[in-house]
């Protein structure tokens, strides 16, 4: 699964390089750490929900779905709201 899904991840990360040179748009610095933390809680998220559903901790699971999974989708939209309004004001 976790091969899978860093080919996955690899695909997506180069139609996003590809997709900014051609339109020629510019990725700030702070858009890729931003980007790169929230992927990281998100893959982190996911890896412990599966491991917590594996050990019949569905209450933990669900929860950590929140607690982490949440700020992980709100890191990513900050990211491509920032991006879309730099598209826009170009």
């Amino acid at each position: 699964m976790w091969l899978l899904l860093g080919i996955l991840i690899g695909i997506i990360a180069l139609g996003i390089i590809w997709w900014a040179s051609k339109s020629n748009t510019s990725l700030q610095w702070y858009d890729w750490v931003i980007g790169l933390a929230g992927l990281a809680m998100l893959l982190f998220t996911v890896q412990n929900y599966f491991a917590s559903v594996a050990e019949g901790e569905s209450k933990v699971a669900s929860m950590f779905l929140l607690v982490a999974g949440l700020p992980a989708l709100i890191l990513l939209a900050v990211v491509w709201q920032l991006v879309i309004r730099r598209v826009k004001k170009a």
